[in-house]
């Protein structure tokens, strides 16, 4: 019954993430949407990572885990795209797709441990909220993920394909949760979540950036600044 209840969960959440990225697919190909949709994506992103992801690692352990963390994987970013070669550039998002892929993997990962952990909280109270935060931001995190997916592969059928595998992630999350979360210190495992929400501070800043040098930089962060916004406000939702 209670394997039952935890994949019952996932299932829900993993659905709500690909109607996500199933809409931002759709609206990321009609090309004056697009050119709006990226930088509002990145926006998102960099949202979901500050808003979200950041205040619970801190909540969990510290704030110094989630910063020092969070600048690693920024930091590890930044090296390879100015020294080894470039994430994207600069007037598309090719390149982008592999650091994007690596670092939303991880962070599904961690909302299918999430959700697998909290079943055994010491409320229904408790399983409520957490199911209802890691829900609440898989709708725009999914919107995110196709539309830059879509940007840096230019097929919608390889973005959704590779969307799917990330958010297949959580399946295993839940699982290792499961049967191996004594192995892994909370340290541990929001060290790791901290240091994709710092990849994705860059892959939003970068989706930003690239749309800023073809449309100009006013018109690339007002859409930017809506998309952390509306990160932002999903905060304010009940449970979340």
């Amino acid at each position: 019954m209670f394997l039952a209840s935890v994949w019952g969960l996932v299932g829900f959440v993993f659905s709500i993430a690909l109607i996500g990225v199933v809409l931002g697919i759709s609206l990321a190909e009609i090309p004056d949407l697009s050119r709006r949709i990226v930088p509002f994506s990145g926006g998102v992103l960099t949202g979901i990572a500050c808003f979200w992801i950041l205040p619970e690692i801190a909540e969990q352990v510290s704030w110094v885990v989630a910063l020092a963390g969070a600048g690693a994987g920024f930091g590890l970013l930044w090296t390879i795209d100015r020294f080894l070669h470039p994430v994207c550039e600069a007037d598309s998002l090719q390149g982008f797709a592999g650091p994007l892929l690596a670092a939303s993997s991880v962070h599904s990962f961690f909302d299918g441990w999430s959700l697998a952990v909290a079943q055994s909280g010491p409320s229904n109270g408790f399983r409520t909220a957490l199911l209802l935060g890691v829900a609440a931001h898989k709708l725009p995190e999914g919107l995110a993920l196709g539309v830059l997916l879509l940007g840096a592969t230019g097929s919608a059928w390889k973005a959704g394909s590779s969307a799917f595998l990330v958010q297949s992630t959580m399946w295993l999350g839940a699982l290792m949760a499961l049967f191996l979360a004594s192995h892994l210190s909370a340290y541990g495992a929001s060290a790791l979540l901290a240091v994709a929400a710092g990849v994705f501070v860059y892959l939003g800043y970068h989706a930003v950036e690239g749309q800023a040098h073809q449309r100009g930089w006013g018109n690339a962060m007002v859409p930017a600044a809506l998309g952390a916004a509306g990160a932002a406000l999903l905060k304010l939702l009940p449970g979340a």
